[in-house]
């Protein structure tokens, strides 16, 4: 059987890549990524050549076979991502789901993750949490924000930089201005921020920016949680 191997790559600092995750790259017969440039960026940085085959969110399903029949043909395929783990609010689930269906040998090589990276500066509880990445931006996002209301657990939420005080707003909204916060921005590289406070002070705070810029992620306390 072959081997698909899921590896977490930088989420903004070039450095992040694991000295085993650039041997296993080395090693394998293909790579699966999100965006073939991204992707071909990281791997002439760390000198790595092997044939890429482009595997995002919008191709996976045509995608799919191709990548179950280099496996078959006892090619170990690794799999990456422009940032981050694959298969976490990213594609490669059905890649993971079919490896295992068809009896390969699946191995994460772990490695950066912005969800983990930003609970563990937040100061918010981390024993137990709730991933719930990017809301739906129309059918059914009310309804979660509501459900959300009640929930006991830390949550963690992914939002471009366009729409979070969209998000911090609707959050406000169904959970009030004093739920403890905070949003984890640019994380790794050279301007990054971690700032804490209540929804509303955060939503203050990006409101009077003059422009709002990096990926976001967002910590929100649990319902019960008290300072």
């Amino acid at each position: 059987m072959a081997t698909l191997y899921i590896i977490a790559t930088p989420i903004g600092n070039l450095g992040d890549l694991s000295p085993r995750a650039q041997d296993v790259l080395r090693q394998v017969d293909t790579i699966a990524c999100e965006d073939t440039r991204t992707s071909g960026f990281l791997l002439h940085h760390f000198e790595i050549k092997k044939p890429l085959l482009s595997f995002h969110a919008h191709n996976e399903h045509k995608r799919l076979q191709a990548l179950t029949d280099l496996l078959e043909n006892q090619q170990d395929v690794a799999l990456i991502s422009d940032a981050g783990m694959p298969a976490i609010s990213d594609p490669g689930f059905l890649a993971v789901r079919q490896a295992h269906r068809l009896g390969h040998t699946v191995t994460v090589v772990p490695g950066p993750s912005a969800a983990i990276s930003a609970l563990a500066a937040s100061g918010l509880p981390s024993d137990r949490f709730c991933f719930e990445g990017f809301l739906p931006q129309k059918k059914g996002r009310q309804t979660r924000l509501i459900q959300l209301q009640e929930e006991s657990r830390t949550m963690i939420f992914f939002e471009s930089p366009f729409r979070i005080v969209r998000l911090l707003d609707e959050l406000i909204r169904v959970m009030g201005t004093d739920r403890m916060a905070c949003f984890g921005r640019e994380l790794t590289k050279k301007f990054e921020e971690n700032r804490r406070g209540t929804l509303q002070e955060l939503k203050t705070a990006l409101e009077t920016r003059s422009s709002v810029k990096g990926e976001f992620v967002l910590i929100v306390a649990g319902k019960d949680y008290t300072e």
